[in-house]
């Protein structure tokens, strides 16, 4: 006899959206450095009480700008030197990335909200409404945003909570064109006219259809704007209208380091590889998740 019996063939089930972003992310080799500075950086934040050797404003009178311990004149008991006071540096650092990182989430969720509700009712309710937004907007954009935050925190007065305020307005215009442009794109496919019949109501439409459906820019730009954001409050803290010392702030570390440059290069070096550290991996891991995101950039 003749087996006509059909063999059942086995498929591999398709990977699941978690890992499928994952495999487009590692792809780039530049964002998982960057995801894994960021890590570290979270960690080093968090644990800073334990894994700082001395309190930030501690200050030891009898070691005043000592060198790094592999320096000529260097002390094993300050890996990395000492500041004009007898400061460590590398307790002022460690404590520095909780501010900065603290500043960068805080900046980012407030702007981001904002955002996203200003940019969904310049989609949603087009006419006066989208002309008023839009409109302010375009003036924000339109001045120097270095600028308008120094106004602003001119106005509100020199403090780090005051700077993350100011910050959050100047960034708050990227976040409106993005969503509205995004909520746009969205209200003219299918299935938000099939719910729209279907007769659901404008939250629903606005924050469970098309809100969802427009966050994998949102979360790119939030991820960039969180550089923009450590990048920011540096400027302000080194200009004077950021952190107020002794508040160990990358910006204000440098800008109490400008009259030592030429004497003792570590207290300036430090803190601007920070700075420059931290922006980097955040630009390196948006620029991953803009390509692992976005479908038209995946290979």
């Amino acid at each position: 006899m003749v087996d006509n019996s059909v063999t059942p063939v086995l498929t591999e089930a398709p990977p699941g959206p978690l890992l499928e972003f994952w495999r487009h992310f590692s792809e780039n080799r530049g964002a998982v450095l960057g995801l894994f500075v960021i890590i570290c950086m979270v960690v080093i934040a968090l644990g800073a009480p334990w894994l700082a050797p001395y309190a930030p404003q501690e200050q030891y009178r009898d070691a005043l700008l000592v060198p790094p311990a592999w320096a000529e004149g260097g002390s094993l008991r300050f890996w990395l030197g000492t500041d004009d006071v007898g400061r460590d540096m590398l307790s002022r650092l460690i404590y520095g990335a909780r501010v900065s990182l603290l500043v960068g989430c805080i900046v980012v969720t407030l702007s981001l909200a904002a955002g996203v509700i200003l940019g969904l009712s310049a989609g949603f309710f087009r006419g006066l409404a989208e002309n008023l937004i839009m409109r302010l907007m375009d003036v924000m954009l339109a001045l120097p945003s270095l600028l308008l935050a120094i106004a602003i925190v001119a106005i509100l007065g020199p403090s780090l909570s005051n700077a993350m305020v100011a910050i959050a307005i100047v960034v708050l215009p990227h976040y409106v064109r993005l969503t509205r442009a995004a909520v746009i794109t969205e209200r003219a496919k299918d299935y938000v006219i099939a719910s729209q019949v279907a007769g659901a109501g404008l939250l629903r439409q606005m924050f469970i259809n098309v809100l969802p459906n427009c966050m994998a820019p949102l979360i790119v730009q939030a991820t960039l704007g969180f550089s923009s954001a450590i990048l920011d409050a540096a400027a302000l803290g080194f200009l004077g209208l950021g952190a107020q010392p002794p508040t160990p702030e990358w910006g204000t570390m440098l800008a109490d380091a400008r009259q030592f440059i030429q004497r003792a290069w570590w207290v300036v070096t430090f803190p601007g590889l920070a700075i420059l550290i931290t922006v980097l991996a955040f630009n390196l891991m948006g620029d991953g998740l803009r390509d692992a995101l976005d479908p038209k950039l995946k290979r």
